[in-house]
């Protein structure tokens, strides 16, 4: 049964979904026709707000490119490649890879985002590597299934913008509903945050391996496909090349990068964004290579799966700038009048189920939670308030539907699939099972806190 289901799924997603890029190309269209009436816009207007908006993702576009590029720059270092191939060793089965994979990627989401989804991805293709008779295309879907805990974690922007003191800064993104900070012990640490991360951890290695298809219908993968041939440098001759080759000149950097670290850990904590996680894999692919041109080349290598990010990027910031559009500045936005809406019918039991919900519906079209928090906060924070709900689980309800959305929307599913070499159509089914089992996860969670 539950594998008819999976296999139903994937037929669908396979037969209906198109391109990453004719998706964007939809998801476009939909919002600049339902942003007219909701603003009160004209065409001309809307094309403005679209334009606007393209360029609105620039510096986290080159962010995320570079959390791939440098990922897999260093996943590629000889040393780093025996670490990884002694943890894929784990997995002596197809079903113990799927097994393997989506724990880690789960644990390493969890810590932070960027890491895990760069990390389950090359541990999901040195399995394939290992491991004879596994679908891949279910592998790779394990990998990025992982990231649907990311916003309960440690990298969660919303709780993490909810700790962060600073009045005038909370009052502006709450609407006026939170003044002083919240701790992380009453957002990411609460009981009920830690229980629904501890069951989705503990079950979807297991329903994402009940998954595996049939020896009939699975999809494999060459594992020479997969071989990364050792990049071989002849003997320096010119001062030009020795200097190429020259550890001191990579040490030289990489002591800068670590020294830079150390000091931004001693005044800031554990506290890792999305531009420190590049610097980590930065400093450590160049220590791994030894050389710097070793890391060129392996820089090279890496920079051929950006392509989807670099393309369609600039369109869903379009599709953003849409979405938070608002003809003043406390006139109607499309995003705002589908947060109005789940407020509208919500009393103190069922607010953070219906937050939770409406955030997901939000993400799909505003794929950022840092976006959607702009967006949502000042809407659903003093909502809350009113009915008498914590905001700390309001905001709690905003990040799980920001996560919670990503495994049908591709946006962040290209780092994964630029290194795996897939498509989103390969994945998106099995992730579709995903996205059902943690919204009943999550959905029966915040109805218990409303109850309570």
């Amino acid at each position: 049964m539950f594998k008819k289901l999976s296999n139903g799924c994937v037929s669908l997603v396979n037969r209906f979904l198109p391109d990453p890029f004719i998706f964007c190309i939809i998801l476009t269209v939909i919002v600049f026709i339902a942003a007219i009436p909701a603003t009160g816009a004209d065409v001309i207007t809307m094309v403005g707000a679209w334009g606007d908006g393209v360029w609105g993702l620039l510096a986290f576009s080159m962010q995320m490119a570079l959390v791939l590029v440098l990922g897999n720059a260093f996943a590629n270092a000889p040393a780093v490649k025996k670490v990884v191939a002694a943890v894929a060793s784990l997995a002596k089965t197809p079903i113990k890879g799927i097994v393997v994979v989506t724990f880690f990627s789960l644990v390493a989401c969890w810590i932070n985002w960027g890491f895990g989804l760069v990390v389950g991805a090359i541990l999901a293709k040195e399995i394939a590597r290992q491991v004879k008779g596994i679908d891949y295309r279910l592998l790779i879907a394990s990998a990025y299934s992982g990231f649907v805990i990311w916003h309960a974690g440690f990298s969660g922007s919303i709780p993490l913008a909810l700790a962060t003191p600073g009045e005038e800064a909370l009052l502006s993104a709450t609407g006026g509903a939170v003044s002083e900070a919240i701790p992380t012990s009453m957002t990411i640490f609460a009981p009920y945050n830690l229980v629904m991360v501890l069951v989705i951890l503990v079950c979807l290695p297991f329903i994402n391996a009940k998954m595996h298809p049939s020896a009939d219908q699975i999809v494999t993968v060459d594992s020479n496909l997969l071989h990364e041939e050792e990049m071989v440098c002849k003997t320096p001759e010119t001062p030009a090349e020795k200097i190429e080759n020259s550890v001191i000149m990579s040490g030289v950097i990489a002591l800068a990068g670590l020294v830079y670290l150390v000091y931004y850990f001693i005044n800031n904590g554990f506290n890792l964004t999305l531009n420190i996680v590049n610097l980590i894999f930065l400093t450590l692919g160049i220590i791994f290579h030894k050389t710097p041109i070793r890391y060129v080349n392996a820089i090279s290598e890496a920079t051929q799966g950006a392509a989807g990010i670099i393309l369609q990027f600039p369109f869903y910031a379009g599709i953003m700038g849409m979405m938070t559009f608002s003809m003043t500045d406390d006139g109607p936005s499309l995003a705002g009048v589908i947060s109005d809406f789940f407020v509208s019918i919500s009393n103190q039991v069922t607010f953070p189920l219906f937050s939770f919900l409406s955030a997901g519906i939000v993400n799909f079209f505003v794929p950022s939670g840092g976006g959607q928090w702009a967006v949502q906060g000042p809407i659903m924070m003093p909502a809350g308030l009113k009915l008498g709900v914590d905001p700390a689980v309001t905001g709690m309800a905003i990040a799980w539907g920001d996560a919670w959305t990503n495994m049908i929307q591709p946006f962040w599913a290209l780092p994964a699939l630029g290194i795996a070499g897939l498509s989103a159509r390969d994945i998106m089914g099995y992730c579709l099972i995903t996205l059902f089992f943690v919204g009943i996860v999550v959905c029966g969670g915040f109805l218990i806190i409303g109850l309570i």
